[in-house]
């Protein structure tokens, strides 16, 4: 299972675009696009995921599930359990741009 945010956080980790990424997984950019814009966690045909989930990790990019302890090492993010970007937008009156951040 991969959420919306983790796409875009592993693509902006890979430092690449959606045209780089669909390349890498076989799928169309459009579909790229529409798997970014879920609002959370990722639905659509499950050959299409285990493309995009392989490319991520060929790449290097390790997801990490809910509550999941990384096995890999190195560095990496996470969201605090519990927390929601969009409620701290909404407090400052400022909307995060996706792979942005708050001023």
């Amino acid at each position: 299972m991969i959420t919306a945010p983790q796409l875009r956080a592993a693509r902006s980790l890979l430092g690449i675009d959606q045209r780089r990424l669909a390349e890498l997984s076989g799928l169309s950019v459009p579909t790229i696009q529409r798997m970014e814009a879920s609002g959370s966690i990722i639905r659509g045909n499950v050959d299409s995921l285990m493309k995009l989930i392989a490319a991520l990790e060929v790449a290097g990019i390790e997801l990490i599930g809910e509550g999941a302890v990384s096995q890999g090492g190195g560095r990496g993010v996470r969201l605090k359990a519990g927390f929601d970007p969009a409620k701290t937008s909404e407090a400052d009156g400022n909307e995060a741009e996706p792979g942005g951040s708050l001023p």
